[in-house]
């Protein structure tokens, strides 16, 4: 066997001796890294904004409760709620529902009432409507407001039932207000009477102007669509049928005429209620904040 030379001999010693430096000793702990890791900073979440609700609104609620607990208006002798026959079967119950609706519209619940009578004398359901013709249809609801132009959409809207529903009602806002002369308003108020569901709440002209009175929307609305929105965007949904206790209100001569100035709880505050041309005493009108001390 050959001996290693010189050159060869260097080379292991130089080789043992950089394996030495590099490998780590017993006690030693491993070098870490030069590069560190960033960590991240926790920043505390800004706390929500409060919701815009209006002042002394559930006084206010328990006050107009109070008001209209003898339910003596025409909306609650006479309204939807009462004009379908309960004894039909759900689905032509619902029916007489939505056509209720529909002839409610800028119509006084009184002429409502009268003309859903008249059809029920005929036997209102789906097959029926479609059977009668135009002229008859009419002389049947009228005089309710606009009643050409209901006419027209009646038999659309039955039409469309009767081919894409199967003579049932849509059970959804969206597919509601899809249907000729269904309105958002109509369509939460179906949702509510045949569907038994809580969609939204209902305004009308009478809810727009009176809660747009009350300082119940951020800031003054046009329109009822508009005074909808802004309402669902604060009132609870529980307290959404305060719609239907305010749409009492206009159609009263005179709260203050009412059995309740007798109990003294009216006058302090009904003024704040009413349009101006029921007031009994114009003098005396009150503001909300007035409304709700």
């Amino acid at each position: 066997m050959c001996a290693a030379g010189p050159a060869a001999r260097r080379l292991g010693r130089a080789g043992t001796g950089a394996a030495a430096s590099r490998a780590p000793s017993a006690g030693s702990a491993p070098k870490r890294s030069r590069r560190g890791k960033s960590s991240a900073i926790a920043y505390e979440p800004e706390p929500p904004e409060p919701k815009w609700e209006p002042e002394n609104w559930r006084q206010q609620l328990e006050r107009i409760r109070e008001m209209r607990r003898a339910r003596d208006a025409p909306v609650d002798e006479m309204g939807v709620e009462k004009c379908y026959d309960s004894s039909a079967p759900p689905q032509v119950m619902r029916y007489q529902v939505l056509l209720s609706l529909m002839l409610s519209s800028q119509t006084k619940d009184q002429v409502t009432s009268a003309a859903m009578l008249r059809l029920r004398q005929r036997g209102l359901m789906v097959d029926s409507i479609l059977q009668m013709d135009d002229v008859t249809l009419g002389q049947i609801i009228y005089p309710v407001g606009f009643w050409r132009n209901k006419v027209k959409y009646i038999k659309q809207t039955t039409a469309i039932l009767k081919q894409k529903y199967g003579g049932d009602i849509p059970s959804t806002v969206e597919e509601l207000v899809k249907l000729p002369g269904v309105g958002p308003k109509m369509a939460h108020l179906a949702m509510n009477i045949a569907w038994n569901s809580v969609s939204g709440i209902a305004v009308d002209t009478h809810v727009h102007r009176i809660t747009n009175r009350l300082k119940w929307v951020k800031k003054e609305t046009r329109y009822p669509e508009e005074t909808r929105v802004a309402l669902e965007d604060w009132l609870p949904r529980a307290a959404a049928a305060a719609s239907q206790l305010l749409g009492g209100f206009p159609a009263i001569r005179c709260v203050c005429q009412s059995l309740l100035v007798q109990e003294g709880t009216c006058t302090p505050w009904c003024h704040a209620l009413l349009p101006k041309q029921m007031h009994y005493d114009p003098s005396q009108i009150l503001s909300a904040q007035d409304l709700a001390d």
